[in-house]
C-alpha cells in the first residue's frame, strides 16, 4: 500500500465505516428488526440533535461542561507538570510519594465523587476538581517519564562546562519534555471532559452529564444518544485544537509518516 493510498484511507475510511454502520442501523430500525424503544434510530437521533440546538436547550449545559473540562485540563496540566518536575529533580519525593500516587491513581475516581460533593458542594467546584484529578495523574506520569528520559550524558557535559542548574533545566530538561507534555495535553483533553461529566453524574442540574442522566432515567434513548453525539463532536473539536497546538509547538520535529 502506497503512502497516497494510506492517506486517503485515513481521511475517508472512518466516514465510510460510519456511514455503513448508520445505514445498517437505520435499516434494522425501519424494518422493525430492532426495538427502537431500546435502540432508537439514526434519523430520530439526528432530529433530536437538531432540536437541541434550534431550541437552545443544549447551550447552557454545553457551556457548563466546557468550562468544567477546560478548567480541569488547565489546572491538572499545570499541577501535573509541576509535580513531575519536582519528582524528576528531587529523588526523595519520588521515593516518598510514588507508591501513594500509584495507589490513588488506581482508585476508581467515581468512588471519590461523594467525598468531593461533601467537601466542595454540588456546584462547579466539585466537577472541576474531579476533572483536574483525572488530568493530573495522566499528565504527571507522562511528564515524569519525560523528565526521566532526559539525556544524562548531555546534562553531565553541561555540568562540566560550568552550566548552572537553572540553565540545564531551561536549555535541556524542559525542551526535551515538551513532546511528552504536549502528548499529555491531547490525551488529557478526553480525561478532562470525562471527569467533568462524571462529576455531573454525582449531582447537578446543569451539564451534558445531567442531560444524559435525566434522559436515561426517563427511558428517552433518543435523547441519550443525541447528547452522546454532542459529546463526540465536542471531543473531536477539542482534539483538533490539540493537534493544531501540537503541530505548532513541535513543528521542528519531522513527521512520523
Amino acid at each position: 500500500m502506497t503512502n497516497r493510498q494510506e492517506k486517503w484511507i485515513r481521511r475517508i475510511g472512518p466516514f465510510i465505516v460510519l456511514l455503513i454502520f448508520l445505514a445498517l442501523w437505520q435499516y434494522l430500525a425501519s424494518s422493525n428488526k430492532i426495538n427502537t424503544f431500546f435502540f432508537s434510530s439514526p434519523v430520530d437521533v439526528l432530529m433530536d440533535f437538531i432540536d437541541l440546538f434550534v431550541t437552545g436547550r443544549i447551550w447552557l449545559h454545553l457551556w457548563v461542561t466546557l468550562i468544567e473540562a477546560i478548567s480541569g485540563l488547565m489546572i491538572g496540566l499545570g499541577l501535573g507538570v509541576a509535580a513531575a518536575f519536582l519528582f524528576g529533580n528531587f529523588k526523595i519525593l519520588s521515593l516518598l510519594f510514588d507508591p501513594i500516587f500509584v495507589a490513588v491513581y488506581g482508585l476508581p475516581k467515581l468512588a471519590l465523587g461523594p467525598l468531593f460533593v461533601i467537601w466542595f458542594g454540588l456546584g462547579l467546584k466539585s466537577k472541576i476538581i474531579m476533572s483536574t484529578l483525572l488530568v493530573f495523574f495522566l499528565v504527571f506520569f507522562n511528564a515524569y517519564a519525560g523528565f526521566r528520559d532526559v539525556n544524562i550524558e548531555l546534562v553531565n557535559t553541561l555540568k562540566l562546562m560550568g552550566a548552572s542548574r537553572l540553565q540545564i533545566v531551561m536549555k535541556v530538561t524542559l525542551p526535551s519534555c515538551v513532546p511528552w507534555i504536549i502528548a499529555s495535553l491531547r490525551s488529557g483533553t478526553g480525561a478532562a471532559v470525562g471527569g467533568a461529566i462524571m462529576g455531573e453524574y454525582l449531582g447537578t442540574n446543569r451539564g451534558l452529564g445531567f442531560l444524559v442522566q435525566t434522559a436515561g432515567a426517563n427511558y428517552d434513548i433518543t435523547r441519550v444518544m443525541s447528547v452522546i453525539l454532542v459529546m463526540c463532536i465536542l471531543m473531536l473539536i477539542l482534539d483538533t485544537v490539540g493537534k493544531l497546538i501540537e503541530k505548532s509547538v513541535l513543528k521542528w520535529r519531522p513527521p512520523v509518516d
